[in-house]
């Protein structure tokens, strides 16, 4: 569970956060997540693994606004040997009013760019839900 303020830089012409900014959103929860279980995407970098967005879909619900406080919910939808997927929601804090929904699948890259099993420490992180 990640929370995030809404900026005046997050919005649009509308006043709404700008869609795009949603990915960073997103990337942040992950990010966190991993973190909160005690494994950093910076270490699986300096071991050669790099972690990839291979597919992302979204389902945009309910839109932010400047001043808002929202939460990345994540979590494990399906392990294989070099990818995975998660679920991922954000919510309005306040109200817990759902903004958006995605599944990403993300791939396990290794020396030449070339697909690599998921190492150990991110298999035991990703099971323990």
């Amino acid at each position: 569970m990640t929370e995030l303020r809404i900026y005046y830089e997050d919005t649009d012409a509308g006043g709404v956060v700008y869609y795009a900014n949603y990915l960073r959103y997103l990337e942040r929860g992950r990010t966190e997540y991993l973190r909160e279980r005690g494994l950093s995407v910076r270490e699986l970098q300096e071991k050669g693994y790099l972690i990839l967005v291979m597919r992302l879909e979204i389902d945009y619900l309910s839109p932010a606004v400047l001043d808002d406080l929202i939460r990345v919910d994540t979590a494990v939808l399906e392990i294989t040997g070099a990818t995975f997927t998660l679920g991922q929601r954000v919510v309005r804090v306040a109200d817990e009013k759902p903004l958006l929904d995605s599944k990403v699948t993300l791939a396990c890259l290794g020396p030449g760019k070339s697909a690599r099993r998921l190492p150990r420490e991110l298999l035991r992180v990703l099971r323990e839900e």
